[in-house]
């Protein structure tokens, strides 16, 4: 084909698609990444045959700038809200599973401290939960009301001091992972003690039944939430101990964003966990049947999101491949 013919039979579309290229926003992406494919294609024909001519440096000009233009669309594509709880923060979940069977293993170790510490030292729980906590729940409990302390507090107010404090506590364990993961399991084993010898003395005070029927309605997604948090902070930790083939610096970025995806992920729960405590917790009059399906639902959810889900959606990420490619626009 002589170069006038394959100008006469090309340029209409060349033109057609410059004037696509003068208004981006307004043009849909495939449609420029067809017409990019269409004019490559050319750009090769051009290369080939006409060398060195005014065409193949005008579909070579046409070639760049279509590049460009769609780099710049896909780098300012921003993830929502809703396809990071939908699809980003569960395939971290599952990235990061391993990080959170040792929070895991950490946190009950500390409970199962905490426990056998108070079973064998009457001041240990003193020690932990204070004098003051003490006194008080004793006091509630010979008024036959163990769970008293939490209908003190005004609703709402319950509800975001404890939502606020939950969030703090899980950014602490997870920016103390920056101290080689050592500092995040000592916040775990903090946690983890108190809250072992925290169920050890209303066992002790024969009301175990009545504090779990209360306290894990909120305490289920409150106390899974933490340990969570806490394999972020493990995450990071690891990061710098065991950089692997990258820089010491670039592993830790790496894994630091990582974690601060788990933490951020998890604000939900915490909120979620914080209006139990602050509206429901306190009916401790409600029938045993509605706080065993609160408690039961809330580890279904968990079951559920944190654990099944995101296996599917690993599945789906290695057969898949446009959902792949999705997930990795999203992710950068």
């Amino acid at each position: 084909m002589k170069e006038i013919t394959f100008l006469n039979n090309n340029v209409k579309r060349w033109r057609e698609f410059e004037s696509l290229l003068g208004k981006p926003s307004e043009t849909e992406p495939d449609k420029l990444s067809d017409m990019f494919i269409g004019i490559t294609d050319d750009l090769s024909y051009a290369q080939t045959y006409f060398p060195g001519t005014e065409t193949e440096f005008y579909l070579n000009s046409i070639a760049i700038k279509t590049h460009n233009i769609i780099y710049k669309t896909k780098k300012e594509r921003k993830t929502s809200l809703s396809e990071f709880w939908k699809y980003i923060f569960p395939l971290e979940l599952y990235k990061s599973r391993k990080y959170i069977l040792y929070s895991f293993f950490f946190f009950f170790t500390a409970c199962l401290i905490g426990g056998i510490s108070a079973a064998n030292d009457d001041t240990f729980v003193r020690l932990i939960l204070g004098d003051y906590y003490v006194n008080m729940t004793l006091d509630n409990i010979d008024k036959g009301d163990p769970m008293a302390i939490y209908k003190t507090a005004n609703e709402i107010n319950m509800f975001l001091g404890i939502t606020i404090n939950n969030i703090k506590v899980s950014f602490i364990a997870f920016l103390f992972g920056i101290f080689t993961s050592l500092g995040t399991i000592l916040i775990l084993f903090q946690n983890g003690v108190m809250l072992g010898s925290f169920q050890y003395f209303f066992y002790e005070q024969n009301v175990l039944y009545e504090s779990v029927l209360s306290i894990w309605i909120h305490g289920t997604l409150e106390i899974f939430a933490i340990i969570i948090a806490g394999a972020a902070g493990i995450i990071m930790g690891t990061g710098i101990l065991f950089p692997g083939t990258y820089t010491r610096k670039a592993s830790f970025l790496q894994s630091a964003r990582r974690g601060m995806k788990i933490v951020l992920g998890l604000i939900p729960v915490f909120i979620i966990a914080g209006f139990l405590e602050g509206f429901v917790t306190r009916h401790t009059n409600w029938h045993d049947a509605i706080r065993i399906s609160i408690i039961v639902i809330s580890l279904i959810i968990i079951l559920l999101y944190f654990f099944i889900y995101p296996i599917k959606l690993n599945k789906r990420l290695n057969k898949d491949i446009e959902f792949k490619e999705f997930i990795k626009e999203m992710s950068k």
